[in-house]
This record gives C-alpha cells, structure tokens and sequence, in this order.
C-alpha cells in the first residue's frame, strides 16, 4: 500500500514554517554597483550551531535528474544547521518538507527562479531536480560533529504532479 501527495506551487508563505524562499520578485532592496545591479537583501537565515564548532560552506552537488510519479521513502534533517539549494539552471525542482517523520509530508515544485533554505532542523526529502543539468550550489554547515538525521518509511509514499 502507498500514499500519495500532490505538489503544489512553491510560495513564500506556504513555504514559511519550514523555511525561505529566495527569488527576486519585486523591486530589489537596494540598489548597487553604480545603478547597475539590484540587490534582494538578506532573503534567509543561514544558521549553524556555533557550540559545535562549525561554519558556513559553500559546496556543489551534482543530483541526478527526477521524473513523476516520485516515490518518497527517506527525509531528512540537520539538527545543527540549515541548509540551502540554489539552482545553477533555471529549472524547476521538487522540495519535500514535512513537521517530522510522523507527520504527512508537503512537496511544492519551484518555478525554475527561486532556490529555497531549510531552516535549521527542517525535515525534508533529498535533493530532487525534475530537469535541467542537476547542478546545485548548497550552502550548510561544515564541521567534525554529524549534521545529519534519516528516516527510513516503512510505506513510502507516492509524489504526484498537480500538473498531471
């Protein structure tokens, strides 16, 4: 037996218990770089437990591509840091997130401009690209102590397109 979620469109305020989404609708915050350049300020909380010593990085991942029907059987979480995806293609990609393993999941697609930052301690799927090269710039914690957390479901459930 499976269960089945239906994405839905990825929006601010949807989004907010679980994180930021970072895109660049309406006017820029500042503008910058002798007028030239607009500038969307301060758009999410990048945060790292500083008792554990660790920092920010900036790393890249190479994901591969996904199709629908998805099926979800493993979330995640950092405990120690928030964690954030921003697309190096203008294409869309799923973003599960969920208030913890025993709790339905969410999965909102992105609309190919925004990138999204999961707030410290978020559960959320993995890294899933619906299309493009997979290329993503990830910033998250660097450190010696683990910063990570995985549930295995025991039934999975099934992601579907609100498009389909």
């Amino acid at each position: 037996m499976s269960r089945v979620i239906t994405t839905e469109p990825l929006t601010p305020e949807a989004f907010a218990p679980y994180g930021d989404v970072l895109d660049a609708v309406g006017a820029p915050d500042r503008i910058i770089n002798q007028g030239k350049c607009g500038r969307y300020h301060d758009r999410a909380l990048v945060n790292v437990t500083p008792e554990t010593g660790g920092r920010v990085g900036i790393s890249i991942f190479h994901a591969e591509l996904r199709d629908f029907p998805y099926t979800l059987d493993l979330i995640e979480c950092h405990p120690e840091g928030s964690q954030t995806f921003v697309p190096m293609s203008a294409d869309p990609f799923l973003v599960i997130v969920s208030d913890g393993p025993d709790v339905p999941p969410r999965a909102f697609v992105t609309d190919g401009a925004q990138a999204i930052n999961f707030h410290r301690g978020t559960w959320h799927g993995v890294l899933t690209p619906l299309s493009g090269n997979g290329l993503f710039a990830v910033i998250d914690r660097i450190g010696d102590t683990p910063n990570l957390e995985e549930h295995w479901f025991d039934t999975p459930w099934i992601v579907t397109s609100d498009a389909s």
